[in-house]
């Protein structure tokens, strides 16, 4: 039986903020964040994402993350899972259930090998074990796992529970054209919104990111479905040099995150060690990047 596949648009990608020098979980700041993004037109949340620290949040955290998130808004969310191995993930899957109830639109499971046969036998057990809707997300960076396009199709295309596509391994609109021509489910790109305008033109359902002014990734895929290549080129064509700044290698989770604080989104920007803090010789041009983006979207 096929589950409900995740709506097209622009999914936004949850920051976990901290307080203080203990880097305690900030539930205050994660409200008003979550809210924001409700209020400018998400299409759902992404939470416990690698740009939500998951990996360096306890079992309780990840909790208190999610029932927050859930107390604060009413979209649909998606509950990122940190492990790879099949029994820990079953059992992360599990807690998010429990956490967040009808609410979940799908869990988001990491490639964890280059073999098809494998990956379905793997994606196949955590829905067996648990019912939940998979997004199933190809991110190298994040996994250490290189799985080539035609094999990750070959693992997905029986599955009926596989609810979305996250492709984060470029070039990622070579990926998308091939998925999307071969799949009848939604593909969404990531890493920043840096080939938005790429993914969009290869069929991708919008974007699942954490990219500080979403607003610019809801406006650039609204204008691509009104005006197509040329209104949304003049839309995003104004949050890219940010998009650009934002996705410094070693420091571009610390970039954002004092993007968001900027905003007021955030009361603290710190990310958790080991993760590298904010260099700063980079805040002067943060403030340009940020002075130079438009509040609302819209293009020239």
């Amino acid at each position: 039986m096929n589950l409900p596949v995740l709506s097209t648009g622009v999914w936004a990608v949850v920051a976990t903020p901290f307080t203080g020098s203990t880097f305690d979980v900030d539930e205050t700041s994660l409200s008003r964040l979550v809210e924001h993004f409700e209020q400018i037109g998400a299409a759902g949340l992404t939470v416990l994402g690698v740009f939500g620290e998951a990996a360096r949040l306890s079992t309780q955290e990840r909790r208190a993350v999610l029932e927050t998130v859930v107390d604060t808004v009413a979209l649909p969310l998606v509950v990122g899972i940190t492990s790879l191995a099949t029994a820990p993930v079953i059992e992360e899957v599990r807690q998010a259930q429990d956490a967040v109830g009808g609410r979940l639109a799908g869990v988001m499971v990491q490639v964890n090998t280059p073999n098809p046969e494998v990956l379905r036998r793997h994606l196949q057990a955590v829905h067996e074990a648990t019912g939940a809707g998979i997004v199933v997300q190809d991110y190298p960076v994040a996994s250490g796992v290189q799985i080539s396009t035609p094999a990750l199709i070959e693992a997905i295309r029986p599955l009926g529970f596989v609810v979305a596509v996250k492709a984060e391994a470029p070039p990622t609109p070579v990926a998308i054209a091939a998925l999307t021509a071969e799949l009848d489910i939604p593909v969404f790109g990531g890493l920043g919104g840096m080939w938005l305008l790429d993914e969009l033109a290869a069929g991708a359902a919008g974007a699942m990111t954490g990219f500080s002014f979403p607003e610019g990734l809801i406006a650039t895929v609204q204008a691509w479905r009104a005006g197509g290549f040329d209104r949304a080129r003049d839309v995003w064509s104004d949050y890219l040099p940010l998009v650009n700044f934002e996705q410094q290698a070693v420091v571009a989770l610390a970039v954002r995150k004092e993007c968001l604080r900027q905003r007021g989104l955030l009361l603290e920007s710190g990310v958790r060690p080991p993760a590298a803090a904010l260099p700063e010789s980079l805040t002067v041009q943060l403030k340009r990047h940020l002075g130079a983006v438009p509040l609302t979207g819209g293009g020239r």
